[in-house]
């Protein structure tokens, strides 16, 4: 099973979410080339976006975020709440060469190596009860693997195996696709879902906006700007924003999304927006391909690496889309809304535009209608420009003889009414046209009169058959008479034979 969406299956590490790929441990925030915002702790959990001014570069002493803070690696942000709504595509992918070695999906190796053997004797062989009840106890174990939930006892000495959607042996999975942003850190673009209606967030998006001001704290140098809204499901609504940070010297420039987005995942930031209806944060940032490479090199916990090559094998459009893996009827439920919203609005847009071809075919046949009423009204001044122009020119010659170019004119038109009036040429043929037209209209004419003229003899014969018709009924109609009078007879017999 193979679909085509817009977010990632929730494989986070230690998120029970199953609607958004888990992180890929997280990173230490540091300024962007050139930026001119540092990373100093906040001072006050009231201060502004940018803390207090000391004439450093544009007065930020205090940068997005804090030197501490931990940016969201791949989609961590988002597969903590968003996954199970929101399909908006990659996350903030700040993937960075960690102390301890990690799996793809943030587990250590060595535990998911010992979490696989335990797993592997509590399906096959659990010694737990030392009988033949083991082996209804693997089954059982079995069954939960399968199903991807409950706890798996094999042995009195370990503890139980936590059966999860992620397990190796989990059913209800399976490998999709995911559209890979165009986007980059520079471009500065954050994605903030909220618990309100596409409607109600476009109606207030002003106010949206002015209080996303206040909350980023207020500071006139920064503009905060809506790219986008768009509906999602579960009336539900994302919006992508992004921060222009104006310089004194007029200079503009965005503020990285990387940068913006660490300044948003503060617990004191994050309390406000969530007062706004924001439930979910999460960059909107290109993969390098050090980092897609990083993706899809190992194969995500749960999932067979031979499915997880051969998906990469199918994939329909490598440039466009990542493979993905969809685990559980929650993360399959919400890729299907996903896909019910996208068709929605593809519907609405091809109404849209088959309303806009409807109107333009109007217009057009209008404009044709149009161009052919100019065109006979221009024949017609065009020729009542020539008759002045001619009444004027004999005007203005009248007494002088005929010029050269005049006599040239004069014996070219002579010619032209010679070959017109040749019996051969245009005129003698014309002629041959309008006999034959009048010969067949009147050849037309007579046939409609002979259409409903009637013979003679005909007419007498209709005539003779009507009147025996009329004789026929006559005969019948005494007839008739003078039964009624025969049984009129029979009736006063009978009574006078009763009383």
């Amino acid at each position: 099973m193979c679909c085509i969406g817009k977010g990632f299956g929730g494989l986070g590490a230690g998120s029970n979410t199953a609607g958004a790929f888990g992180g890929f441990g997280t990173t230490t925030s540091a300024a962007a080339p050139g930026s001119t915002f540092s990373f100093a702790a906040p001072t006050s959990t009231t201060g502004g976006l940018f803390g207090n001014t000391q004439n450093k570069g544009f007065g930020f002493s205090s940068g997005l975020g804090t030197g501490t803070t931990a940016t969201a690696g791949f989609g961590t942000g988002l597969g903590t709440g968003l996954g199970t709504t929101l399909g908006g595509g990659f996350g903030g992918f700040n993937i960075q060469p960690q102390q301890q070695q990690a799996g793809l999906f943030g587990q250590q190796v060595p535990a998911q190596s010992n979490q696989l053997v335990h797993t592997a004797n509590a399906l096959s062989a659990p010694t737990l009860l030392g009988d033949e009840r083991d082996a209804i106890l693997a089954k059982w174990n079995q069954l939960q693997a399968f199903w991807g939930t409950g706890k798996g006892y094999f042995n009195n000495q370990f503890p139980p195996v936590d059966f999860t959607q992620e397990n190796p042996f989990c059913r209800f999975k399976a490998v999709g696709y995911s559209c890979i942003l165009g986007s980059k850190d520079e471009d500065g673009l954050v994605l903030l879902a909220l618990n309100k209606k596409e409607a109600d967030v476009r109606s207030q998006q002003q106010q949206l906006v002015e209080s996303l001001h206040k909350v980023l704290g207020g500071n006139q140098t920064l503009t905060v700007n809506v790219e986008g809204v768009k509906a999602l499901p579960d009336d539900q609504t994302e919006v992508v924003i992004y921060i222009v940070e104006r310089s004194p010297n007029g200079t503009s420039k965005r503020i990285p999304a990387t940068t913006l987005f660490s300044y948003i995942e503060q617990a004191n930031v994050k309390a406000q927006l969530s007062q706004l209806g924001v439930f979910m944060s999460v960059t909107r940032t290109e993969l390098s391909p050090a980092q897609l490479k990083q993706l899809l090199v190992n194969a995500p916990a749960g999932v067979d690496p031979i499915i997880w090559e051969q998906a990469k094998v199918d994939n329909p459009d490598p440039e466009k889309f990542i493979s993905v893996p969809m685990v559980g009827f929650k993360e399959l439920l919400r890729r299907l809304k996903i896909q019910d919203q996208m068709t929605k609005q593809h519907q609405s847009r091809l109404d849209i535009i088959s309303n806009d071809i409807s109107e333009l075919q109007k217009n057009q046949a209008t404009t044709v209608a149009k161009i052919a009423q100019y065109k006979r009204k221009l024949m017609d001044l065009s020729h009542r420009v020539l008759q002045v122009l001619i009444k004027q020119e004999i005007q203005r010659k009248s007494g002088y003889a005929i010029q050269v170019d005049e006599e040239h004119l004069r014996v070219q038109l002579d010619t032209i009414q010679s070959e017109l009036n040749a019996p051969t040429q245009f005129k003698g043929r014309l002629n041959e046209l309008m006999s034959q037209i009048r010969m067949q209209n009147h050849f037309g004419a007579v046939r409609s009169e002979e259409r409903y003229s009637v013979d003679g003899d005909l007419l007498r014969e209709i005539r003779q058959h009507l009147k025996q018709q009329q004789e026929g009924l006559s005969q019948l109609i005494s007839v008739i008479k003078d039964d009624v009078e025969d049984i009129k007879l029979i009736e006063h017999g009978l009574l006078d034979r009763i009383s």
